[in-house]
């Protein structure tokens, strides 16, 4: 008997993280469900090589942070078939010192990061539930760990991101849905382009900033069966800049 594929569906996997996860769990057999909110030509180069690899890609675009938008989109395709995985990997910066930071800088980290997983967790784990199976993975950052000046807002979002992950990881465990976080430090994407790596680089005990491929590993092993007793779990990927 052939085994089930299994679906993934990836929150702004257009680029970076989020395409490079999309692009290792379709090499290891997974569909994907692709969202994206404005970067269409590069979520096609995304869906163009994953289909490549003999894998099923839906493009779902619309802005996690609203509501209205996600449940249009969403309903319909979850009342016909309910993912094994949620990767809630969305995300922006606004970077700014506290004092001279606008209102609307705060809201819509805020929004991307965590709004945004409360309108996802919502819907997926409310299909999951049923099931009696799922697997949800956040993205958070060294700098909800740790905080980080200048990331006020990112830092804030990105700590309640763990601290929502865990919560709902309690709710859900009993129905065999599990909820982890995945943690990266700085990882070689254009996000980093701009930083001082000269000064950022001794910091790190390794000597160097981390790849897409190693963040997109951590987050294929918790969608396996290896990964069946972790819930609740915050695993950092950073060389040690964050023990």
């Amino acid at each position: 008997m052939a085994k089930e594929t299994k679906t993934v569906f990836i929150s702004g996997a257009s680029r970076g993280i989020g395409a490079g996860i999309a692009r290792r769990l379709a090499a290891e057999g997974f569909d994907i469900w692709l969202n994206y909110r404005s970067s269409e030509e590069k979520a096609r180069e995304v869906q163009a090589e994953i289909e490549e690899l003999g894998r099923v890609c839906r493009l779902l675009p619309f802005d996690v942070a609203d509501d209205a938008a996600a449940r249009k989109v969403l309903e319909p395709l979850l009342d016909e078939h309910v993912p094994f995985g949620m990767v809630h990997n969305a995300g922006i910066t606004r970077d700014t010192l506290l004092p001279l930071m606008r209102t609307d800088e705060w809201r819509d980290v805020i929004d991307v990061h965590l709004n945004s997983f409360f309108i996802l967790g919502r819907l997926f784990s409310k299909a999951m539930l049923p099931k009696r199976q799922g697997r949800i993975i956040s993205l958070a950052s060294i700098s909800g760990e740790t905080g980080q000046a200048g990331q006020v807002n990112y830092s804030a979002a990105k700590a309640g991101l763990i601290g929502a992950s865990k919560a709902l990881a309690r709710e859900l465990a009993r129905r065999n849905i599990l909820v982890n976080v995945v943690s990266p430090g700085l990882i070689e994407t254009e996000m980093i382009d701009d930083l001082p790596l000269d000064k950022i680089l001794p910091m790190i005990p390794m000597g160097r900033v981390g790849t897409v491929e190693e963040v997109s590993g951590v987050v294929r092993f918790l969608l396996s069966d290896e990964a069946s007793y972790m819930t609740g779990q915050v695993l950092s990927v950073n060389g040690g800049m964050y023990m």
